[in-house]
């Protein structure tokens, strides 16, 4: 009977093609019932529920594992189409069986039910059915025509040419028609809706993906539905929201939902939840989360699989904030680790670090069990929460190690050292640990650290991506790396990007722009002792930018006398370094200082650079003595500015404390710094030279 098998032809498993062969004479023969037939079959079965639920149960099950399967190949088009049209008659068929004998109170079948609902949202969601994903030729194809040959075929249960041409017949969207069929399905439960929530949920979510705006404009209502049937039950909609959150982070990441469906859910649930006496503000909140949570996804999800990995570590930290902030830690923790992941490929073993912490800081140091979401690597064997917070830690110390951030590696060590010392009583590991801590003690006294320069960048104009655009970041810059190096970098991640010429904050005119303005601004952090030095360019949260500004007449002999500097202060939301090598600014300000001010602050920077560099050569006299003695005899004999001495006839005249008497405090504070440095001056340079070190 089947003389033609095009699967065997094709090298495929005779199996399969027996499948194939097998389901276009199933589809032929439901082609040909009509609804009397299906009356009739169901009758066949007499008195016996059992067996009406047995068979619809089957049947639901084999259309289902047929629609997974992909029986026929994708691109045999109208052998597809024939069968799921003939396929969403017997669904739509049954299912007004469903509603006719097992919808009441006393015959309804919940889990005939649930099988109707996930058969049908796979028959939406399966691949062939995706208009979008076919050319306009073929989508309009599929639209308007229906093979009108394949009828001989069936009637000798032959499988049809799928390169024949057909003949032409009305189609339509089968995504639409059976998506109206779920959502009158859905609203005939009745009271009965509370059973599937939440876990109906997904399907339904998976199904209002579908771009096709009518079928979403029909089907988003369903989530209200739900809303509103677990809030009259529990008195608020937990479960559901539980659900849709987990749901739309796995949906869209895999492809699905875009701009118009967020606008859509937005628009359409906000009109319902305003309506409804008790949901108008919960709901209202509700929408809102979820439409801020499908921003950062959809964020996420452009840039997954970018080039420029700062962009996914970016959007990576504004998921993860957003799941922390409303207390999804399973979420929160998945997103960690796929920001760990980015630092460890970039070799930004201090950012892992911290990354992990945050992950270590959700354990406690006890014997309580381990949720399944706390171990979601495999590479940790841990059955408590203190096994795998022990294990965090030393992998944590690990990366603090590579990134020669020992301060923060020893304070764990210490934390970690208590518990093996007086809980676990592990004095093996203790020995071990404390080995390492020496070992780290040794490193910030004898190694030398580079010390990273910090870079404030603004991103202007609409071009920019949602999540930097006119927005103003700190970086910290990379070991060694120059300002010529860091803004190559930054313009080389977007190269149709313009650098303004200017420091001043753009108007509204550059930040509504369709192009790309990038501001870059540069701040240098001046070499100290080693372990002060860590201090001041490590846990760092607020950032300057200072720049000259002249007011009034220039005085040619003093350039001191009336030089202004305008200062910028930068709050960051975090602290650097942490869990990325920049952070965005949260609150900027400017303050004026006074050339006083200025001469005050400069005076103390110099005493303070001297006083480090004294100390550094008193603790280890093999230091080369050159950078100090370069120091001190800048200031002994200044080659530019003409040194304190311009302070002297700036600010000590008669004349300037007449016409300012609110600053005497300042001038003796002045007067104070310059006699320290010319003492400390004498003092040093006087045993240096019986050290040989300066010129007599």
């Amino acid at each position: 009977m089947f003389h033609h098998d095009p699967y065997a032809t094709a090298g495929r498993d005779s199996r399969a093609g027996r499948r194939g062969s097998f389901v276009a004479c199933m589809t032929a023969i439901l082609r040909q019932m009509e609804d009397y037939h299906y009356a009739h079959l169901i009758k066949t079965f007499g008195k016996m529920r059992s067996d009406v639920v047995d068979f619809l149960m089957e049947t639901f099950i084999m259309f289902k594992n047929l629609i997974g399967k992909n029986v026929y190949p994708f691109d045999w088009v109208i052998m597809n189409m024939m069968q799921n049209k003939v396929f969403l008659r017997a669904i739509n068929q049954y299912a007004d069986m469903l509603n006719k004998k097992f919808l009441d109170q006393t015959n309804f079948e919940l889990q005939l039910w649930n099988n109707y609902f996930h058969l049908a949202v796979a028959f939406l969601t399966q691949e062939s059915l995706q208009l979008e994903n076919f050319s306009s030729a073929k989508r309009a194809k599929i639209l308007n025509n229906v093979s009108e040959h394949l009828r001989e075929h069936f009637s000798s249960a032959q499988t049809p040419d799928p390169n024949k041409e057909p003949k032409a017949e009305l189609y339509g969207d089968m995504r639409r028609q059976i998506g109206f069929e779920i959502r009158d399905m859905w609203y005939n439960l009745g009271q009965h809706k509370i059973k599937f929530i939440p876990e109906m949920v997904g399907p339904i979510l998976e199904m209002t993906l579908i771009p096709e705006t009518e079928l979403r404009k029909a089907t988003i209502p369903i989530f209200f539905d739900m809303m509103q049937c677990e809030f009259h039950s529990t008195r608020s909609f937990q479960r559901f929201e539980n659900e849709i959150i987990t749901k739309l982070d796995h949906e869209v990441e895999g492809g699905r939902g875009d701009e118009q469906y967020k606008v859509l859910f937005d628009k359409i649930l906000l009109e319902h939840c305003r309506k409804h006496k008790y949901l108008a503000k919960s709901g209202e909140t509700f929408v809102k989360l979820v439409v801020r949570l499908m921003e950062r996804l959809l964020d996420y999800r452009t840039i997954m699989h970018d080039e420029n990995k700062e962009n996914r570590m970016s959007c990576t930290v504004n998921v993860l904030n957003f799941y922390k902030e409303i207390e999804r830690e399973e979420m929160y923790i998945r997103y960690l680790y796929k920001l760990c992941d980015l630092h460890k490929e970039c070799d930004n073993y201090t950012e892992a670090a911290y990354t992990l912490l945050l992950h270590a800081k959700l354990l406690k140091w006890s014997e309580e069990a381990c949720a399944a979401h706390l171990t979601q690597r495999d590479g940790y064997q841990a059955a408590t929460q203190g096994q795998l917070k022990d294990q965090l830690y030393q992998e944590i110390i690990h990366y603090f190690d590579k990134g020669k951030m020992w301060e923060e590696a020893i304070a764990l060590g210490k934390e970690l050292a208590e518990q093996y010392e007086n809980e676990m009583f592990d004095y093996e590991q203790l020995s071990e640990l404390l080995r390492k801590q020496a070992q780290f003690y040794e490193n910030i006294v004898k190694v030398i650290r580079p010390k990273p320069d910090y870079f404030a960048v603004g991103y202007y104009g609409q071009g920019f991506p949602t999540f930097i655009r006119n927005k103003v970041f700190i970086y910290r810059g990379k070991e060694y790396e120059r300002r010529e190096d860091f803004e190559a970098r930054l313009l080389t991640q977007f190269p149709n990007a313009e650098k303004m010429k200017t420091t001043s904050p753009p108007g509204d005119d550059i930040k509504t722009s369709s192009g790309q303005c990038i501001l870059e601004l540069y701040n240098q952090y001046n070499q100290c002792a080693q372990q002060l030095s860590f201090y001041r360019v490590n846990e760092v949260q607020r950032f300057e930018y200072s720049r000259p500004v002249r007011k009034g007449e220039k005085n040619p002999d003093n350039e001191f006398a009336n030089m202004w500097i305008e200062r910028t202060i930068y709050v960051t939301a975090y602290k650097l370094p942490g869990i990325l090598r920049w952070f965005e600014v949260k609150s900027v300000f400017m303050v004026e200082i006074s050339p006083l001010e200025n001469a005050i602050e400069t005076m103390q920077l110099t005493n303070d650079k001297i006083n480090n560099m004294v100390q550094q050569h008193l603790n280890d006299p093999n230091l080369p003595i050159n950078p100090l003695s370069m120091l001190l005899n800048g200031i002994v004999d200044p080659a530019v500015m003409g040194g304190f001495a311009n302070y002297e006839k700036a600010f000590f005249t008669e004349k300037y404390m007449h016409e300012h008497p609110e600053d005497h405090d300042k001038i003796e504070k002045l007067k104070d710094l310059i006699a320290w440095q010319i003492n400390s001056i004498s003092r040093e340079r006087s045993i240096f030279i019986l050290l040989g070190a300066f010129p007599t």
